[in-house]
């Protein structure tokens, strides 16, 4: 239940003591419709943060570090990651990790070197999926696209997708992990000795051979930053990398096949494919919120808030705002188009925005929907979701063949 206590001109926040992690992560949208109705912010003790809900405030947010700060003191990534991230550093100290990755990411990179790439990964993925028995996408397609066209960007074509896919997901359940539980962080302590092995042996064959990709690019750098912030940023790719274009392809995929209106539109070109993609990352964000630190008092819509606490600015529930979208919690490509926030606003939009929109939007939907025009939902096994910091389905069984 809210309790609310008054005092002052300003508003004090209500606080939720019964609202817990595992509420929030089996499904956070009832919490976030009910207090963009009745309350935009709220304390909830279980997470240790404030709660923000509106579109309006998360994006002001986000785009004034000089008063919300990215340092979250409490955040369980720096635990999970072994490091301090470009995620949690605001100003010249967050650019300068940023830029050092940057050429790896231009559009002529994307254009000349990515794309090609990753379309024969998609194709050679999505050609050998079987057609007679139902198909997980996320354990036999989404997740091992993602890991393959991840190794390639990052330079870690030494590790295996399996590798890959575990570091990801031991990465952002130890980020994810609010409650301090102990079982995520020894998952992730594991996953970092790996990476850490992986990493020192890439290494080497990128001093010897330079390419084009996010550790050759780093260590070859006129200006290179310490070996150890390469590391961090390497984590970063890797944690973000997989689970949302991984995500982002089941959730359109998912709502793609739920809307046979949507499916024909699609197919028959009416509407393009990158539509479909943007659509499924504003209905289920893929990464559903971030935390900042609040630099000093201030107030939002009204409520005080005070220097020290930490917010946690739900994207997820911005992108389904109902002061922005209407009939948000809908998947529906034919809306009228606006911005959402999955990719983030301010200094920390997401770098990957551009290839995550290729990989999905040009290469693998198209590719998936063209390879079986029959394709359809198992009736047998309906979609599992799961996650509050980072959402999306965990099972997605299709069927392949009439």
């Amino acid at each position: 239940m809210l309790s609310v206590s008054k005092g002052g001109s300003m508003k004090q926040i209500p606080v939720d003591q019964s609202l817990s992690i595992a509420e929030l992560t089996a499904d956070p949208y009832p919490t976030y419709r009910r207090l963009r109705a009745e309350c935009p912010l709220l304390d909830v003790p279980a997470i240790g943060r404030i709660m923000v809900t509106k579109a309006a405030h998360t994006k002001h947010i986000k785009e004034h570090p000089e008063l919300f700060s990215s340092d979250d003191p409490s955040t369980p990534m720096e635990r999970a990651f072994q490091a301090k991230t470009l995620m949690r550093r605001d100003g010249a100290d967050h650019m300068r990790l940023r830029r050092a990755m940057q050429p790896a990411f231009t559009a002529r990179h994307i254009r000349e070197v990515w794309k090609p790439l990753f379309a024969e990964v998609v194709a050679a993925y999505v050609d050998r999926l079987p057609t007679d028995r139902p198909v997980d996408l996320f354990g036999e397609l989404t997740a091992p696209v993602a890991a393959r066209c991840l190794a390639h960007l990052l330079g870690l074509t030494n590790a295996s997708d399996d590798d890959l896919i575990f570091w990801s997901q031991a990465l952002i359940d130890g980020a994810g992990n609010f409650g301090w539980q102990p079982g995520p962080f020894e998952v992730s302590d594991r996953a970092n000795d790996q990476m850490q092995a992986c990493f020192d042996t890439a290494r080497d064959a990128k001093l010897r051979t330079p390419d084009e990709s996010v550790m050759s690019v780093q260590l070859h750098s006129d200006d290179p930053i310490d070996w150890a912030d390469m590391i961090s940023n390497l984590k970063i790719a890797i944690g973000g990398g997989i689970n949302e274009p991984r995500d982002a392809a089941l959730t359109a995929v998912y709502g793609i096949l739920s809307n046979p209106d949507q499916h024909r539109a699609l197919v028959t070109g009416e509407v393009s494919w990158n539509v479909a993609m943007e659509e499924a990352i504003r209905w289920v964000a893929p990464i559903q919120a971030t935390s900042r630190l609040v630099k000093a008092d201030t107030s939002i819509d009204g409520y005080f808030v005070p220097a020290g606490r930490v917010l946690l600015v739900s994207k997820a529930s911005a992108n389904r705002d109902e002061d922005v979208f209407e009939d948000g919690e809908r998947f529906n490509i034919f809306r009228e188009k606006k911005p959402h926030q999955a990719f983030g606003n301010g200094p920390h939009f997401c770098m990957g925005t551009h290839i995550a929109r290729m990989l999905i939007g040009d290469l693998l939907l198209p590719r998936l929907f063209a390879t079986f025009p029959s394709i359809q939902l198992d009736p047998a096994r309906p979609v599992e979701w799961r996650g509050f910091g980072f959402r999306g389905p965990i099972c997605l069984s299709v069927l392949l063949a009439p």
